[in-house]
């Protein structure tokens, strides 16, 4: 199999399966269903695209994004302030925002 077509997988109308693989070379991916729900209602209720650009996770070793159960996302044409309130309308429960993106998260 080509690089290409590893995680090429359609896991929901608008989401591949590589656009949440670690950043680190590994190609891993850990995806919690309702990150992925969640993204899918932003998405569908945006009518725009959602850039999922998560970095290479460092940091705490608890972190939700080591659990497939955060995102750092991104919508052109929205400031992460819009996005950010979108991302409450989608019912995601864990938000914060930075200056070119948004954390989103499942959280318990």
């Amino acid at each position: 199999m080509s690089d290409t077509e590893i995680n090429n997988i359609r896991v929901a109308p608008n989401f591949l399966l590589r656009e949440f693989e670690c950043k680190d070379g590994s190609r891993q991916v850990v995806l919690h269903r309702e990150l992925l729900e969640r993204l899918q209602a932003l998405r569908d209720a945006l009518g725009r695209p959602v850039i999922v650009n998560n970095a290479a996770v460092g940091g705490s070793p608890h972190s939700y994004h080591l659990r497939g159960m955060a995102a750092d996302i991104r919508v052109p044409g929205l400031s992460p302030a819009e996005l950010a309130t979108a991302a409450r309308q989608a019912s995601f429960r864990g938000i914060i925002i930075y200056p070119t993106f948004v954390h989103v998260d499942v959280r318990p």
